[in-house]
């Protein structure tokens, strides 16, 4: 009779491996944690060695971007640091040819400035560009809308192509297009008779119209980005939610283009305050504005001796031109906001 042999059980780590060559050897727990734990520490080692940025490098960076930017600082610093700075100057001291020399410091200049004609001049530059501004920004942004929202792409490109061209269109050129146009002998004056309807192009209401022709496409081009911002899906979500198109724009749209919109509109208020060659060469003095009392002091024209008098209206320019900027960055930073 013969006995069968006993089955011998097989090791725990040749079972495992799923064939007959032994497998290693068995790892108690202890063990398999602290190789786990250090292999997860080498492993975040060498990220955060491959991750950190070398010592210096965000130095050497910020370096290199100041570099870059200092040619621009410099245009900036000649361009207009330093005449701000002979300006601010010229405007507390007496003029060269005055009695007493010149150089002696006054402030008559400054408070000359804002007396009688150059008051009256100041202020009806502020008027002017005021007016203006809010007729641009008012006429521009529906057409800065049918820009955005148009799907035929030769309209788009043929308005901003044409805004960009009329936005720079000024001086010299500009007034004689529209003298010739709407002139006291222009084509379509003598054609429509708008004489003897009270139109006159050389007065306060004629130069506004003039400095609309390139405001109106300024402001175009300063808001279709900021209405190429709204999301789609706000549109949607208020349309789905039952708003009307109205409802849509008072509650989402122009809350959100506000600060894009008052920007603008500041942008244009110094485009028009600034403005000078268009006006001297088509009103002259008739119209009084800041920009033509300093070209009067500076050649001569009413009183001699003034230059420096021109300087203090000049600084008067300057001091509104900062208090625009001073609104218009930190709207345009609060717009970006939300559009970006």
């Amino acid at each position: 009779m013969t006995t069968a042999p006993t089955p011998v059980p097989a090791p725990a780590s040749a079972a495992q491996s799923g064939g007959g060559a032994p497998g290693p050897a068995a790892t108690t727990p202890a063990t398999a944690d602290a190789t786990t734990a250090k292999a997860t520490d080498t492993a975040a080692e060498t990220a955060k060695t491959a991750g950190a940025p070398r010592p210096g490098k965000p130095r050497a960076v910020r370096g290199r971007a100041w570099m870059a930017a200092l040619p621009l600082l410099l245009f900036f610093l000649v361009g207009f640091g330093l005449p701000a700075v002979a300006i601010a100057i010229g405007a507390f001291t007496t003029s060269p040819d005055a009695p007493d020399g010149g150089g002696t410091f006054t402030t008559d200049n400054l408070t000359g400035s804002l007396q009688g004609a150059y008051w009256t001049a100041l202020w009806g530059s502020v008027k002017l560009s005021l007016l203006t501004a809010l007729i641009a920004a008012v006429v521009g942004l529906p057409l800065a809308q049918a820009v955005a929202t148009s799907r035929f792409r030769v309209f788009r490109e043929a308005v901003l192509s044409a805004s960009g061209v009329l936005a720079n269109f000024g001086g010299v050129p500009l007034a004689f297009m529209f003298v010739a146009t709407l002139g006291n002998a222009g084509e379509v004056t003598k054609k429509f008779g708008l004489t003897s309807h009270g139109w006159n192009l050389y007065t306060f209401t004629g130069l506004s119209v003039v400095y609309l022709y390139f405001l109106v496409p300024l402001m175009v081009i300063t808001i279709t980005p900021a209405l190429e911002g709204l999301r789609t899906q706000w549109r949607e979500a208020a349309y789905n939610n039952g708003a009307t198109v109205v409802q849509y724009w008072r509650h989402v749209a122009l809350p959100v283009l506000v600060p894009s919109l008052l920007g603008g509109f500041v942008l244009l208020f110094g485009a028009s305050f600034a403005a000078y060659a268009t006006a001297e060469a088509m009103v002259g003095s008739s119209v009084p504005l800041i920009s033509m009392q300093i070209g009067d002091a500076l050649s001569g024209n009413v009183l001699v001796g003034q230059g420096n008098l021109a300087l203090a209206l000049g600084l008067d320019m300057i001091v509104v031109a900062c208090l625009v900027m001073a609104v218009y960055l930190p709207l345009q930073r609060r717009s970006a906001k939300w559009l970006a």
